[in-house]
């Protein structure tokens, strides 16, 4: 009887996994049916499409192929196979690229890394656009339903968004649950209203062949090329699929794509097409809410606020998880991370980032005012970033997996063509709302790349100020008289494994003292998600034993958060030179305080923005989770 049951446990345990991706994995793509169609065809687009036959059939054709092409072939079919041991998304990328035991030149590799960073910078502008687009989509289904009601649309809009970022420090691990069925409620929703559109018009299913999107894209008018920026909404949240392959798993996702995901929002589409094809006139108010019976346009305008919160939460909550790595891998400052969920680590929530995005997301809902002029700005950021993750793809095939470079640049060749003409599509929106993606990325960009340049600079000239570690406790051990030793145990928080800490410098230079016991802990990052316990210390007598100093250097990956009482219970269970006093710990951090200066190293604009930057940088005792009342702050200055 068990085997059988174990059987049938293993399919239900697939079924529910792929149902808890719906509701995280694919909100933002699945709510691209609300408003794709409609910005193709709307009349106040820079390069309008009119509506025709011909056009019809070429646009549905080329938004299946593009679903197709860019989803199914480059994100399920290839990127998805590049994983950091099981963790996916571009951060994973760069970490991949900078691995030290990777082939190439250590200029490609910073170039590569660069590239992905600004990657992720454009994922924050994505990240602005999301819930203001998604939301204002589905609340503009009033106009549709109550034409009256249209003023409203704009304050309902910023009122859901405001509750959505203001419940963000609850975490979403109660309400997490409801994300699956309800988006499975979603999909078969559109899919049924769809596939109702399809039955009228069963001629609409023609629009499948290529030849029409081929057609329609090399049209003498060049209607088709400008197309193209819109048609890219169908594949807006494409990335989420590999960001959070982590979290479910390649199979669960692939499913959850092939068999729910795709089928609904194609036949979503076509309905649109055929509802548009036979009444032109319902591109004025909404082709997806036309579509739908009229006693089912109120609860579905409910469904799909509901469905657009869902995808704006998945979006946000990838802002916090890409903001927590970027902490990580040295570019961003540390900010304060609060664990929202005992039970999910990927729960968390950044305070800072979440007024951040909130002031953006308020602010593009009252500048734009509708769902059709954002999307002029919505595809800059999506499809510069899918064109930078195949690019790191590609580099990852040839160097990490020695492929033949043959197979390589031909691939490549296909898959960036394609990225990139809806790309340079997209950039004939520019001076029509596609600048503002762009130039958050660039703002977010300039500010990661200068905090870590910035960073390297002052650990450079900390580490000059700590001077060598062995020396210094060879200097200790030869003190005549010994240096005064205390009861207790001292942790002594390093940034490096080579110097002294500047608080223990201080104690020993200054006060003449030194606890019995002493840890120099180094934390270091490593380009992994995660690091087993059993692999986290390696621990070193620094050459005296039974001088009760010892350093422990801790390794995290770059989606945890340091935990340093932990590490030192773990030293201590690990076996030390002497026992450990862990009730009677005192921890000791090393504050810097920066001035800029006009020394060289980098331009003083970049100098002022880092001095900026570290502003907000939380405090160390909470981000290392050290208790409060016996963590004791010692400070330096440094001119850079």
């Amino acid at each position: 009887m068990s085997a059988p049951a174990a059987g049938t446990a293993r399919p239900l345990a697939r079924s529910a996994v792929a149902l808890a991706a719906l509701g995280v994995v694919f909100g933002d793509i699945g709510t691209s049916p609300l408003y794709t169609v409609q910005t193709i065809f709307d009349p106040s687009d820079p390069h309008p499409v009119a509506v025709s036959r011909e056009s019809v059939y070429g646009v549905i054709s080329l938004i299946f192929w593009a679903v197709t092409a860019i989803v199914t072939v480059q994100y399920v079919i290839l990127v998805m196979r590049a994983d950091n041991d099981g963790e996916g998304g571009i951060m994973a990328l760069i970490a991949l690229v900078r691995r030290a035991g990777m082939p190439g030149t250590a200029r490609t590799k910073v170039l590569l890394a660069a590239l992905g960073i600004f990657g992720a910078s454009l994922f924050f502008g994505d990240s602005m656009i999301t819930p203001a687009i998604s939301v204002m989509s589905a609340v503009e289904g009033l106009d549709v339903v109550a034409p009256s009601l249209s003023a409203l649309i704009v304050p309902i809009t910023a009122v859901v968004i405001v509750a959505l970022f203001a419940g963000q420090r609850f975490g979403t691990h109660a309400v997490g649950r409801l994300f699956g069925p309800v988006m499975l409620v979603w999909f078969s929703a559109i899919a049924a209203c769809g596939l109702n559109g399809v039955v009228k018009h069963p001629e609409i299913l023609g629009a499948l062949s290529p030849t029409h999107a081929i057609t329609f894209l090399f049209s003498s008018s060049g209607v088709g090329f400008f197309a193209l920026a819109a048609v890219v909404l169908a594949v807006t949240g494409a990335e989420a699929l590999y960001a959070d392959m982590g979290h479910f798993g390649r199979g669960p996702i692939t499913r959850a794509w092939l068999f729910v995901v795709f089928p609904a929002c194609l036949l979503s589409y076509l309905g649109q097409g055929a509802l548009v094809l036979h009444d032109p006139g319902a591109i004025a108010k909404n082709p997806f809410f036309v579509l739908i019976p009229h006693w089912g346009r109120v609860p579905m305008i409910l469904l799909a606020t509901a469905a657009t919160v869902i995808a704006s939460q998945a979006v946000i909550t990838g802002a916090f998880s890409l903001t927590r790595q970027a902490i990580q891998l040295g570019y961003l400052p540390r900010l304060r991370i609060e664990q929202t969920s005992e039970h999910s680590y990927g729960q968390i929530y950044v305070p800072w980032i979440n007024w951040a995005l909130l002031v953006s997301v308020l602010t593009l809902v009252f500048t734009f005012e509708s769902s059709t002029k954002l999307a002029f700005a919505y595809g800059t950021a999506v499809t510069a970033t899918i064109s930078i993750t195949a690019t790191l793809y590609f580099y990852l095939v040839r160097r990490k997996w020695r492929r033949p470079l043959w197979l390589v640049i031909a691939g490549a060749v296909v898959i960036l063509s394609i990225d990139l003409a809806f790309f340079a599509a997209n950039l004939t929106k520019v001076f029509h709302g596609a600048w503002l993606p762009l130039l958050i990325g660039l703002v977010v960009y300039l500010v990661m790349s200068t905090w870590q340049q910035g960073r390297r600079i002052i650990t450079a000239e900390r580490e000059g100020a700590e001077g060598t570690l062995r020396e210094f406790v060879d200097e200790i051990a030869a003190m005549d008289p010994p240096l005064l030793r205390v009861p207790g145990t001292a942790v002594f928080l390093n940034r490096a494994q080579h110097t002294a800490p500047l608080a223990m410098r201080t104690n020993v230079e200054h006060n003449k003292t030194l606890h019995r016991h002493v840890l120099i802990l180094s934390l270091e990052t490593l380009p992994v998600p995660f690091v087993d316990d059993a692999d986290r210390l390696t621990i070193d007598d620094l050459g005296h034993r039974d001088d009760g100093i010892s350093l422990v250097n801790a390794r995290y990956g770059f989606k945890e958060t340091p935990n340093v009482p932990h590490v030192v219970q773990l030293a201590a269970s690990a076996g030390l030179e002497t026992p450990l006093e862990i009730e009677d710990t005192t921890y000791y951090l090393s504050k810097i305080d920066i001035r800029p200066s006009h020394r060289p190293g980098m331009a003083m604009w970049r100098k002022r923005l880092f001095h900026a930057t570290s502003r907000i940088t939380s405090d160390a005792s909470d981000y290392f989770g050290l208790p409060r009342d016996r963590t004791i702050i010692v400070g330096s200055r440094i001119e850079f």
